[in-house]
């Protein structure tokens, strides 16, 4: 694991969002964990974010330290692991202690969507970052979260590493927020985090230096052949990369982002998954033939870009 992180690096790899594996009683999985991370850096992608596909909204304080030592072990040591926090200030602030008894280069703070200001949110980062000794990867997922303003305020006292963009728009390229955002802070800090499906109007339009994926985790070849044509500006060839990845894509977007690529590692044999945390539940079993089949047709059209 890398412990020291330059803006170049945040955006040399496509970002995995992987899941979280987990045994029958909840407990952590290492050895799942460990073949899906294996999986994901043998394809080229050495990038992993551990967020809301992996359910860090839910992850018990007294479990925290446990899962953290746990990643860090099985990653290899040129990957960047970047783990999250809490959006609700208490638990935050109880997890910046054990964050400080690690060694990561960030730490992404998962979207408020409750109570919040802007002003607020931006003088809770900064007492986050100071208690965590580390900065923060800011997420940005819904109007009214943060303006302009306060996020280049961050981004100028360096309070935050990077920013994970994916306020979600009927047409992608017309974004005035995002716009806005690109002329007040260095572009190179804001990842498109959506996934493949807006990346590449992100990358080309807008500029963005990378992007991160969660079917990824099936295909990581594939993504990060897609990021290397996007960077020569090979645009079609990135296209058919999206196209691949349609149709376990389009079951996301019907079912559930999150709960479908769990259960889709799991049904094209990568790795046991297990059960989802609560609040979440896993996958209805009438969805799993059509959650296989399109994993595994995605798992095979991987091994072409390998």
């Amino acid at each position: 694991m890398i412990t020291t992180l330059s803006l170049e690096r945040l955006s040399s790899s496509v970002m995995a969002v992987p899941p979280l594996c987990r045994n029958a009683d909840f407990s952590i999985s290492a050895s799942q964990n460990a073949r899906l991370i294996k999986h994901i850096e043998g394809g080229g992608v050495n990038t992993l974010l551990y967020g809301g596909n992996a359910n860090f909204y839910h992850i018990p304080l007294s479990e925290f330290d446990e899962v953290l030592s746990c990643l860090e072990q099985q990653v290899a040591p040129d990957t960047l692991l970047i783990p999250s926090v809490s959006c609700l200030w208490g638990t935050m602030m109880d997890q910046a202690r054990i964050v400080r008894k690690h060694k990561f280069p960030t730490i992404m703070i998962l979207p408020m969507q409750g109570p919040v200001t802007s002003r607020g949110a931006e003088e809770g980062i900064r007492r986050f970052v100071d208690a965590a000794g580390i900065p923060a990867l800011l997420y940005l997922k819904n109007d009214g979260y943060m303006d302009v303003p306060e996020v280049a305020r961050l981004a100028e006292s360096r309070v935050i590493s990077g920013i994970k963009y994916a306020i979600v728009r009927p047409d992608a390229a017309n974004d005035p927020y995002l716009r806005s955002l690109c002329d007040a802070v260095d572009k190179r800090l804001i990842i498109s985090g959506m996934g493949e499906q807006p990346a590449i109007i992100h990358m080309r339009d807008f500029k963005l230096p990378g992007f991160t994926a969660g079917v990824i985790n099936i295909a990581p070849a594939a993504f990060n052949h897609m990021l290397k044509s996007m960077r020569t500006h090979n645009w079609a060839e990135a296209e058919k990369v999206q196209l691949i990845c349609k149709p376990l894509e389009d079951l996301r977007n019907e079912i559930s982002p999150v709960r479908v690529l769990h259960e889709a590692v799991r049904l094209c044999g990568i790795a046991e998954t297990g059960p989802l945390l609560p609040l979440l539940s896993n996958l209805d079993p009438a969805d799993h033939p059509r959650v296989a089949a399109a994993a595994k047709a995605l798992l095979a059209a991987n091994r072409q870009f390998n």
